[in-house]
């Protein structure tokens, strides 16, 4: 077994483990759950330090492009004519996937450390919260399209329970609409994936294959499969690649989410505990980003090509709209939330451009954004553990009766609007700058998309300064005088917590080499697919 399959298959061990002991060691699953997350960064860390640079992603160079690949045949079936059904248990990474297992590692772990404030139900929660772990850890190792629906399709079920259960008292709603939200974009998107494979040949074994490396070459398809490059088949008149591409791209922009697909987000995140809504903004969103790249770009780069100006206006509405209802927010878990709607119009604009430089401002904005969501959220569970409201305008003042949190939250929100030395600067300057250069590289996507793109900065700004001068600065006021007992200064768990995330936001804004030479091949060999 090697480790990207230890990385996955470690929480799900843990989970039989908690849900086998008897109930009188309950106190002693939250710390199976850190372990299990020690664990798991760990190996993400040692894989990323060991990651070799320069080797290349996509079909070109098949499976030779991608590092500690593990293969094992799985399902064998034959059917007639269409020869054997071919499943296999492939995984492997590449620059664009290491980042976010590295990403993903800490988030659990940050997520577990978070979770030692649930009250009741400890088993359920865990066990949920463990296999959780293992269809995200899934989903960004798998190469093999069956497989990466398996753990896509996965994410759902403790998902909805962990909402639904342990959430706010809409929770049952909230619950239901995500679960709806997203399972009515995944199922259209199994179909899209049979006829992947009815359209691809695994050139070593003749058989159709789900290998989503060899759908990456069109030189893999055979002539008269319903997605493939040359036969042009339609799908109730509309051509078969631009169906299959719609339907891929939707499914991932629910999960993003991206305007029009994003109104279970707010309701996710408002009614979820805090460790629930750290796993939603700091992984679920990139789940979304990821398969973007690795399914709907990727496997349709043509269709991506002709559409990527309203993929692009996609973006800006949702940098835009995203910001500007933040703007009006007054319940500071929802104002953060459709603050993660604005920021992620950013990766699609970046994407969108398909220019080095928005690729890569996309990635680091993925990576950026977990780390700082993960941080805004953790200190909107601080305030609401301990006197149960978020409502903006129930507090003020808290700089001086909470000095270390307000540190704390200061860094958050001044990284999140952009200021130079964090790492949201350079993810959003690299993807306007991306956007902007489109035009004369390629002509995809014209400057003012850019150009209103770099609204939302400023709007970010507005929602960010103008929250943090209500709740922090001026004379302490708060709601109820027994708030003020009960409002206690940062503890060392909650310390030890933040700190990690506040280093990896200045870190990366000092040194984003540390990404950008991972993730440089892999960015460029992605282009070539669209040339």
């Amino acid at each position: 077994m090697g480790l990207l399959s230890i990385l996955i298959f470690v929480p799900l061990l843990f989970a039989l483990m908690i849900l086998l002991l008897p109930k009188k060691y309950s106190q002693s699953y939250k710390y199976f759950t850190v372990a299990v997350a020690v664990i798991q960064l760990a190996i993400t860390a040692y894989l990323y330090y060991q990651f070799k640079t320069g080797t290349a992603f996509t079909g070109v160079n098949q499976l030779d492009s991608y590092q500690f690949k593990e293969y094992l045949p799985w399902i064998r079936l034959d059917v007639g004519k269409f020869g054997a059904l071919q499943i296999d248990y492939l995984l492997g990474v590449d620059g664009f996937s290491i980042p976010l297992l590295f990403l993903s590692a800490l988030v659990m772990l940050i997520a577990a450390l978070s979770s030692w404030e649930i009250k009741e139900n400890h088993k359920g929660y865990f066990s949920l919260m463990m296999l959780l772990n293992t269809a995200i850890m899934g989903v960004f190792c798998a190469l093999d399209i069956f497989l990466f629906y398996v753990f896509y399709e996965l994410m759902l079920l403790p998902l909805y329970f962990l909402i639904g259960i342990w959430g706010g008292v809409r929770r049952e709603y909230a619950a239901i609409k995500f679960f709806l939200y997203t399972l009515l974009g995944s199922v259209f998107m199994l179909l899209v994936i049979a006829g992947l494979y009815f359209s691809v040949i695994d050139p070593v074994t003749g058989n159709h294959t789900f290998d989503m490396v060899h759908m990456m070459n069109p030189q893999n398809y055979v002539p008269d499969g319903i997605f493939s490059f040359l036969a042009h088949q339609d799908i109730l008149g509309i051509p078969a690649r631009l169906l299959g591409f719609i339907v891929v791209f939707i499914a991932f922009a629910i999960k993003v989410p991206i305007v029009p697909f994003h109104t279970w987000l707010p309701d996710a995140h408002v009614e979820a505990p805090t460790p629930i809504s750290i796993i939603l903004a700091g992984i679920l969103l990139k789940v979304g980003g990821y398969g973007i790249i690795r399914i709907a770009y990727s496997i349709f780069p043509d269709v991506a090509l002709n559409l990527s100006f309203y993929i692009g206006l996609l973006g800006v509405v949702s940098i835009l709209y995203g910001a500007m209802v933040a703007l009006a927010q007054t319940d500071l878990k929802r104002l953060i939330a459709y603050s993660s709607v604005s920021h992620m119009g950013f990766v699609l604009l970046g994407l969108a451009s398909l220019t080095s430089e928005g690729i890569s401002g996309a990635m680091m904005q993925m990576i950026s954004h977990g780390f700082l969501s993960v941080m805004l959220f953790f200190i909107v569970g601080v305030i609401y553990n301990r006197v149960h409201d978020r409502y903006i305008y129930n507090f003020r003042g808290l700089a001086t009766h909470m000095p270390i949190y307000t540190g704390f939250v200061m860094v958050a929100f001044f990284a999140s609007l952009g200021l130079p030395g964090f790492s949201a600067f350079i993810a959003e300057a690299f993807s306007l700058i991306g956007a902007f250069n489109s035009e004369s590289i390629n002509g995809l996507i014209p400057r003012w998309m850019a150009i209103l793109g770099s609204f939302g900065i400023l709007l970010g700004a507005a929602y960010l300064l103008w929250t943090l001068q209500r709740m922090f600065f001026g004379q302490l006021r708060v709601k109820e005088e027994s708030w003020l007992i009960k409002l206690k200064d940062l503890n060392a768990r909650e310390i030890l917590t933040l700190v990690p995330l506040a280093f990896f936001a200045i870190l990366l804004g000092v040194m984003p080499s540390l990404v950008f030479n991972i993730i440089n091949s892999s960015v460029n060999q992605f282009i070539l697919l669209f040339t």
